[in-house]
């Protein structure tokens, strides 16, 4: 299973869990809260009554005062009220009195005059002195036909002359207590879901980023170039910076080796020509041949600091990750720079040179390594053209992509060598001395495109050789 999905189902189960015991916590809450508050208006209700009826239970004229008249007036009145979204059109409250006997005087419904209510809590409790309330079923198999009672005691001069009883339907509440869940139910499972949407989130950048760290390094492991993930801060960043520092110290230490190794086999040949070549001029011989031995030295000493010159270009390029510093340079000046340092040589060979660049046309490049890599293809070029050939660069576009095209005149490249031709130390002999170059030139072209974004293509053509430099198209403008 993948870590951003483990994170998430432990994000989810955590969530999900808090937030069904905390909704289903605050649900059990609200019912039990809104009854409290329903009677403790009752409480206040009650006694507010009492100290009204105090006069007419002390006189004995509670059933000749206008309060029977009231009562039942109150009992028809519709409110028309909204409250919090509800409405509210009847009236709830039924109110009776009794004596100090538990004997009912008043009732606002007109059921109980007369009857004894004594031992229901309400009166029993008020008569003693203590809180009376009780709730009871008006419907005993009707659990929400539950009636909230909340009873006041009538006081003279301290002595308890009756009990006036406030009572309050659960069901009107009911209303309220749905509501308050529904918004509550709502508003959890809307919390859960952001909170869930949060966590994908949170998986989703923490996987994704750990997965291009991967990509990274099972890159650097292949030996491909790859960019360093950038990451702004926190453990990501060092642990990016870790693996960069333990890849540039690995890869050091490899490479190093690499090239000792390379370097030392390459300078055997040359080596042992001028060793060969010293020992011999140490003895008497003919100045001719004294001349060919000291022109054989002269030679591989400048074949051995073109190795080196080589592949310290070829090092420094193939460490870089990414380019640092491009800039907009025109390509055909550029071109045309190359040709004037080459003209010498062109001039000699009767080369037809044509270049077929735009003048306006700049290339989004690093100019010092594009202009090393469009040198090598040109040294390349001179060397396998003929006398009196033709040298051609010219633009290609191919979708997307775009390319510098260099052709030159001359032979084939045999089909054993295609694939072979960046391939570092690789060389073919050139047609006019026979003599291999360093095998550098192409893979160090190579490795300077690779940091452009582009590809090096290498093909036979009809009359010759054709070189591509293949570029995204955004690089030229």
């Amino acid at each position: 299973m993948r870590l951003g999905i483990r994170i998430f189902l432990v994000y989810f189960l955590f969530v999900g869990l808090t937030g069904y015991f905390l909704i289903n916590t605050v649900r059990e809450e609200i019912r039990p809260g809104v009854r409290q508050s329903a009677e403790e208006t009752l409480v206040d209700t009650a006694n507010l009554l009492a100290e009204i009826l105090r006069a007419d239970v002390k006189a004995g004229t509670l059933g000749q005062s206008q309060l029977p008249q009231v009562l039942q007036a109150y009992g028809q009145r519709q409110p028309q009220a909204q409250i919090w979204g509800l409405p509210k059109t009847e009236v709830n409250h039924r109110i009776y009195v009794t004596d100090a006997k538990g004997i009912v005087l008043l009732d606002s419904s007109d059921l109980a005059v007369g009857q004894d209510y004594s031992r229901w809590n309400d009166v029993y409790l008020t008569l003693r002195g203590q809180y009376g309330a009780r709730s009871t079923r008006s419907d005993p198999d009707d659990p929400a036909s539950s009636v909230m009672h909340v009873g006041a005691p009538i006081l003279d001069n301290g002595k308890i002359i009756g009990v006036v009883t406030v009572a309050k339907p659960n069901s009107s509440l009911q209303p309220y207590i749905d509501r308050s869940e529904r918004r509550l139910l709502y508003l959890g499972i809307g919390l859960i879901a952001l909170g869930l949407l949060v966590g994908a989130g949170l998986s989703w950048w923490l996987a994704t980023s750990l997965r291009r760290l991967t990509r990274y390094a099972l890159a650097v492991s292949e030996g491909e170039r790859a960019e360093l993930p950038h990451y702004r801060g926190g453990e990501l960043a060092q642990l990016a910076g870790a693996v960069e520092r333990m890849r540039t110290q690995l890869e050091g230490k490899a490479y190093v080796e690499r090239y000792v190794h390379t370097l030392t086999h390459e300078l055997k040949s040359p080596l042992a020509a001028i060793r060969g070549a010293s020992e011999l001029l140490q003895g008497p011989m003919p100045e001719a041949q004294r001349q060919r031995f000291a022109g054989n030295i002269e030679s591989e000493s400048a074949r051995m600091q073109q190795l080196i010159e080589r592949l310290l270009n070829l090092a420094q390029v193939e460490q870089l990750q990414s380019l640092d510093a491009q800039d907009w340079v025109p390509l055909a000046r550029m071109v045309d720079d190359l040709l004037l340092a080459h003209s010498a040589r062109i001039e000699s060979a009767g080369l037809q040179v044509r270049q077929r660049l735009p003048h306006d046309l700049q290339l989004l490049c690093e100019p010092f390594l594009m202009h090393q890599a469009i040198a090598n293809l040109l040294d390349n070029a001179l060397d396998f053209t003929p006398p009196g050939g033709v040298l051609l660069f010219e633009l290609e576009r191919d979708g997307p992509r775009v390319a510098l095209s260099l052709f030159n005149q001359g032979e084939a490249i045999p089909d054993y060598a295609l694939g072979r031709l960046s391939e570092r130390f690789y060389s073919l002999p050139r047609p006019s001395t026979g003599r291999k170059s360093t095998g550098l030139g192409l893979n160090f072209v190579e490795e300077v495109l690779q940091l452009h974004g582009g590809t090096l293509d290498v093909g036979n053509v009809e009359g010759g050789v054709r070189v591509r430099l293949w570029l995204p198209a955004n690089r030229l403008n």
